[in-house]
């Protein structure tokens, strides 16, 4: 009760603010001066948006803020929130030439320079194209949805996103934790979509608030790009007691600031061990939690979450429970969660996505004490919208052309986490947003092409 009294939601408030700190100008000056401007250079080769880095920071050097950014966000439409969240250490920092000699350049921490001098000052950084007479629905205001809109602006097709949510932006404005991406660098990127004369149409969801045929009629295109949905059921006894939260939900919550005092000086398991769960383990840390466990069936080596993620959880106080797996939650009286049992694992056989399968050890089983328990195992998939849409998928992956993203309806390409297949490809914010930009340059291929033949 002590602790509790201690602890106010003004605490709590400060506790979900950024962690990373920005660079001085000092600092961003020092660090741009230390590049050596590769004539091919590999950092370039490593983003999957393919930035055009030795050019962002040379800017930097001579003062051009301006330039720099819109240098990044030519190439990145989310660039600002990339600079955030994507494992540069795995892409352009990791393939920098210093890192045989002394140490990368901080191409992340100057991107987030560059593009917070643009926040800060309210640049408008790009220009809609002439109107070219047709018109392209976007299912999904996330980064593929946002990315491929901003694209076909440019081009002066007349974009509508269609975006279930409240707000657009899709995991950066919901789906990644604030002290890791503030939702205000969300919604930064997404007027300078709308400020390209795109519609985005919130609290609209397609095959509900309007449908499907309404949109292969009204349309001369579609690009689908609606991510994942929610997280599926652990299908174990007592999933319905009063302390079981949906990861995807509970991170919603936090980043929209409704923090809740629940929390403090409880114990409380994550299951799962992507992204999303490291998220929400290092949240109920902020919230006040006492101690927070992370349960994956399967060991460090197969864990999907990024390594800084992993390294940030373990900072935290975060505990690690490998090859673990739940079997039933355990309520109290009054339906509340008093404790989880789980079994011990071994790793047998790869599964079809590569994993090894895990396989329980008889009479292994132990009760932990926890008052909460969070789900992030994963995300279902649109199905329903899918077959609406009538596309060939498999299990609710859209099958596409992988050089055009063109779907099995010629009017409908898809993008982002909607075609990524378990286990198969990179599930980033950044891929998600090239994805989107290929989406739209075959799009304006094709009408290109067909403007020529008439």
């Amino acid at each position: 009760m002590e602790k509790t009294q201690r602890i106010s939601i003004t605490n709590l408030e400060k506790n979900f603010q950024e962690v990373e700190r920005a660079l001085t100008n000092q600092e961003a000056l020092e660090e741009s001066n230390r590049c050596l401007y590769c004539y091919d250079a590999p950092c370039i080769k490593a983003c999957p948006t393919g930035i055009d880095i030795p050019t962002f920071i040379k800017k930097i050097t001579t003062g051009n803020l301006l330039g720099s950014a819109k240098t990044i966000m030519t190439s990145n439409p989310v660039g600002a929130s990339c600079a955030r969240v994507c494992p540069t250490e795995e892409l352009c920092e990791g393939a920098c030439v210093l890192n045989h000699s002394t140490k990368p350049i901080m191409i992340g921490n100057l991107q987030r320079y560059a593009t917070d001098w643009a926040i800060k000052n309210e640049q408008t950084l790009f220009d809609p194209g002439t109107p070219n007479g047709k018109s392209v629905a976007v299912v999904g205001g996330g980064p593929a949805g946002l990315s491929a809109a901003r694209e076909l602006a440019k081009f002066g097709y007349d974009v509508t996103i269609f975006e279930a949510a409240e707000k657009a932006g899709g995991l950066n404005t919901y789906g990644i934790v604030s002290f890791r991406l503030p939702q205000a660098i969300s919604y930064w990127e997404v007027e300078q979509v709308e400020k390209l004369n795109v519609t985005i149409k919130t609290n609209t969801k397609v095959g509900k608030d309007v449908s499907v045929k309404h949109l292969l009629e009204k349309f001369d295109c579609i690009v689908l790009a609606v991510g994942m949905a929610n997280v599926p059921s652990l299908g174990i006894e007592g999933e319905d007691l009063e302390g079981v939260y949906d990861a995807i939900e509970f991170v919603k919550e936090t980043k929209s600031g409704r923090l809740s005092m629940d929390f403090v000086g409880k114990r409380a398991v994550v299951i799962g061990a992507g992204n999303t769960a490291i998220d929400g383990a290092t949240s109920s840390i902020r919230l006040g939690a006492e101690n927070v466990k992370i349960l994956y069936r399967r060991t460090l080596e197969e864990m999907t979450a990024y390594d800084f993620e992993y390294e940030f959880a373990k900072q935290d106080g975060v505990e690690f429970r490998w090859l673990t797996v739940p079997k039933r939650i355990i309520g109290d009286d009054h339906g509340r969660v008093i404790g989880i049992e789980c079994i011990k694992m071994n790793l047998g056989e790869p599964d079809a996505d590569g994993r090894r399968r895990p396989i329980p050890i008889e009479g292994s089983e132990h009760v932990l004490p926890v008052e909460v328990i969070i789900k992030a195992i994963g995300q279902t998939r649109h199905l329903e919208l899918i077959k609406g849409f009538g596309l060939q998928h498999e299990s609710g992956v859209v099958q596409v052309n992988k050089e055009t993203y063109q779907t099995s309806n010629p009017k409908i390409y898809a993008c982002g986490d909607v075609v990524f297949g378990k286990g198969k490809g990179d599930a980033m914010v950044v891929t998600a947003a090239q994805q989107g930009k290929q989406a739209a340059y075959s799009i304006h291929k094709q009408f290109t092409a067909v403007e020529t033949a008439q």
